[in-house]
């Protein structure tokens, strides 16, 4: 995008949207900073010819992400107005919907249009819509996979067939809604550290370890609460096999007291532990809204009152299918939180409750 038309971009929608907040010296002080860039390319002693930088931002910048909101303000309520959501994460655009099996033909002719609307307000923003790194994902319960559509989905002039699984934000997740995909994930790691492990002192294998198996089991890990006891087990086994890595164990040795030397929760415990951290954020007002708005206290039916330090209890709301909707996090989250004691709760800080959370955890499994 050209640092000019940015400029422009800025003052535009900072008129729109923020008269009472934005003055012309700031909006001067705006375009002063994205025109007359220049770059160079540099080998050794040797430099380029300076050319003018005429789009982008520049990379790092703290005013990049703020400048590329205002830039896209608009491509989100486009896609509302189709009856869709979007989710953005930078310049990565996810649109959901959702229908009955026998109306998914309507849906994905309503999905084509909606991206045919974005990619022309791309193009007219100097954007380009990216077809090779589309992907569509149908999801629905595993009773259900025989009626996920298999045509494919036109997404401009090309057409775009159904994966089985996709990678958001470095989580797979599957048509199904398994978490199969993300779990198979976790094994390749091991795989690679297996092979050099006879070359490194312990305390570089554990760091390893700890870097690319057990940061990767935990990453977004509450994703995989409800999931079935067998891809528990699964990865549970992951874990196994990296604490019997650090000690070299045998296969046969009991893990219980290698996971416990290492201060290691179990893979269920680790996924109530990132659970409850979550809704002590949403109790105390950190965390997102859209997490936040769907927790309520017994007490009230009110949001404000989220904040609440004594000892609250969630409602767990009732769901229809306990395969999908149990693991909402409304519910799954709910459910937990209330199977902690009030001491844990009642945690003044999130790193009180952060230790006291763990500690209650490895002592009811590992001590």
């Amino acid at each position: 995008m050209g640092l000019s038309f940015i400029a422009d971009v800025v003052r535009h929608y900072a008129v729109r949207h923020f008269k009472s907040g934005l003055q012309r010296p700031v909006l001067d002080w705006l375009a002063s900073y994205l025109r007359g860039r220049v770059q160079h390319v540099r080998l050794s002693a040797t430099s380029s010819t300076p050319s003018e930088v005429l789009f982008g931002v520049p990379q790092g910048s703290v005013l990049g992400p703020i400048l590329f909101l205002l830039y896209t303000v608009d491509l989100l309520q486009l896609v509302k107005r189709h009856q869709l959501t979007p989710h953005a994460y930078a310049d990565d655009t996810q649109i959901f919907g959702s229908c009955r099996p026998a109306d998914s033909a309507v849906l994905s002719e309503r999905l084509s249009v909606c991206v045919d609307m974005v990619s022309a307000w791309m193009a007219a923003n100097r954007l380009q819509l990216n077809h090779a790194k589309t992907e569509v994902l149908w999801c629905s319960s595993s009773r259900r996979q025989h009626q996920v559509p298999t045509d494919p989905v036109r997404i401009g002039n090309t057409d775009i067939l159904p994966v089985k699984s996709v990678r958001d934000l470095g989580v797979y997740i599957d048509a199904d809604v398994t978490m199969r995909a993300h779990v198979r994930s976790c094994f390749a790691a091991l795989r690679r550290i297996r092979s050099v492990r006879r070359s490194l002192p312990r305390h570089a294998l554990l760091t390893l370890v700890r870097a690319f198996i057990v940061s990767k089991v935990d990453y977004c890990n509450s994703v995989l609460a409800g999931m079935s006891r067998h891809l528990h087990d699964q990865l549970q086994s992951v874990l196994n096999a990296a604490a019997r890595l650090v000690f070299s164990a045998r296969r046969n040795d009991h893990i219980t007291p290698l996971l416990r030397d290492l201060h290691w929760l179990r893979v269920p415990e680790r996924v109530k532990f990132r659970l409850c951290v979550l809704v002590y954020r949403c109790l105390q007002g950190t965390a997102p809204s859209y997490l936040a708005d769907d927790l309520q206290l017994t007490s009230t039916g009110t949001r404000r009152q989220l904040r609440s330090a004594d000892s609250p209890v969630l409602v767990v709301r009732s769901t229809r299918r306990s395969t999908l909707g149990d693991r909402a996090f409304p519910v799954a989250a709910a459910r937990a939180w209330n199977s902690l004691p009030p001491a844990v709760r009642d945690a003044p800080s999130l790193l009180s409750f952060w230790s006291r959370l763990k500690t209650w955890l490895f002592e009811l499994t590992l001590a």
